[in-house]
């Protein structure tokens, strides 16, 4: 990690001419402005004002200069760029003119839930993502098609799997952005691939899955393909998720967190699972739609995997066209709920939920305008983010 001085140093050594400032709106698409070098100074003492009314959700044009305010923590050197006037990435700060954060910051939001965990619970939690995407051809005017790269299957080799080069690709430029990849292979769809990488804490965590995004999607570009992060690109194959690992720094309060998270469930559905495509999803193909969890079941919303080393859950409902600010955002104020409250979880399930149907289950929303609805009439959902 680096300080503000250590940045400016780092600039004027190593030869880098732009920066680019990055920040996300509420659907957690990645924005930024890219500076000259010789700006980054006054960036960090003034930040780089921007039209805060052309950000959806943000502000009115009647009052719209808002400031990004680099974070030199998260400085990051662009691989895929030149090496002669080399390009870095900083996330940045969001704050009103007078320097107070901004509110719809979804990062700052991350910041607060996180140390609210450390004062009232004295828990750190770790996350660990899973993202699942898919990789599709290209046609002559080089717009993106539904025809699968391959057309392998889950955990298959070359040359079945076309997309372990593009993997080994993305890998290497990960870890050139200090981002550990734990593991990579094909999925089960055709041309479906997953790529995961080392917990960390939920910003870093959060930080990491944005930045995986980009990196594939720049990949699969440069290969001439295209990534598909949506949770059902085609109907009769494999949905994709975002897995998210959990654990603590008191181990004993996992039982509390997985009740937390699901006395929430279907609050957090509007943010987990944000798409109309979303709701295709669930229910299908090892997406799980009950609201329940089990030892190593992948048929339940909440999986607690067999594991020889910290004890975790897996959330296995989001999918990656959420917010990971957001969503990781959530299940920690969920979290803190069962903690605090020292909630206890129901019996674990045993069954295969996909090849029942069991009544005695609450299940997720099934549609988003339904999640909508849940999250706009939930106090849980209005304590978190206010108005």
């Amino acid at each position: 990690m680096y300080t503000q001085e250590e940045v400016l140093t780092f600039v004027r050594e190593e030869d880098v001419k732009f920066i680019r400032l990055a920040f996300f709106d509420l659907h957690g698409k990645q924005k930024n402005i890219s500076i000259m070098a010789d700006q980054l100074s006054r960036a960090f003492e003034l930040g780089i004002s921007f039209d805060a009314s052309a950000i959806d959700g943000f502000e009115t044009p009647n009052k719209s200069d808002l400031f990004l305010h680099p974070d030199p923590t998260t400085l990051s050197v662009l691989p895929w760029r030149p090496n002669t006037g080399k390009v870095c990435r900083m996330f940045c700060n969001i704050k009103y003119p007078d320097g107070t954060p901004y509110e719809k910051d979804c990062r700052n939001m991350l910041k607060k839930a996180m140390k609210q965990a450390r004062d009232e619970c004295n828990v750190t939690l770790s996350f660990g993502p899973e993202v699942e995407f898919y990789l599709f051809k290209l046609d002559q005017n080089g717009e993106p098609t539904k025809i699968p790269f391959d057309n392998a299957g889950y955990m298959d080799i070359a040359p079945e799997d076309k997309g372990e080069n593009i993997r080994r690709d993305i890998c290497f430029t990960l870890e050139q952005m200090g981002i550990i990849p734990e593991a990579s292979h094909h999925e089960e769809g055709p041309g479906q691939n997953e790529i995961d990488f080392h917990y960390s804490d939920a910003l870093t965590a959060a930080d990491n899955t944005a930045t995986f995004k980009w990196i594939v999607r720049t990949k699969a570009a440069s290969n001439g393909i295209f990534a598909d992060f949506s949770p059902k690109p085609l109907e009769n194959e494999a949905g994709s998720g975002f897995h998210i690992n959990v654990s603590s720094s008191d181990q004993s309060k996992i039982p509390n967190i997985i009740a937390g998270i699901l006395k929430h469930a279907e609050e957090l559905t509007y943010y987990l699972n944000s798409t109309e495509n979303s709701y295709n999803r669930l229910g299908e193909c090892k997406a799980p739609k009950y609201i329940c969890w089990g030892n190593q079941n992948r048929s339940t919303m909440i999986r607690v995997p067999a594991t020889k080393k910290t004890a975790r859950l897996e959330l296995r409902s989001a999918d990656p066209e959420c917010n990971p600010y957001l969503a990781f955002t959530l299940i920690i104020y969920a979290a803190i709920d069962g903690i605090k409250n020292n909630l206890i979880p129901p019996a674990a399930v045993e069954e295969n939920l996909f090849d029942s149907n069991n009544s005695n289950i609450a299940v997720l929303p099934d549609t988003l305008d339904c999640a909508k609805k849940i999250a706009e009439e939930s106090d849980f959902i209005k304590m978190v983010f206010g108005k």
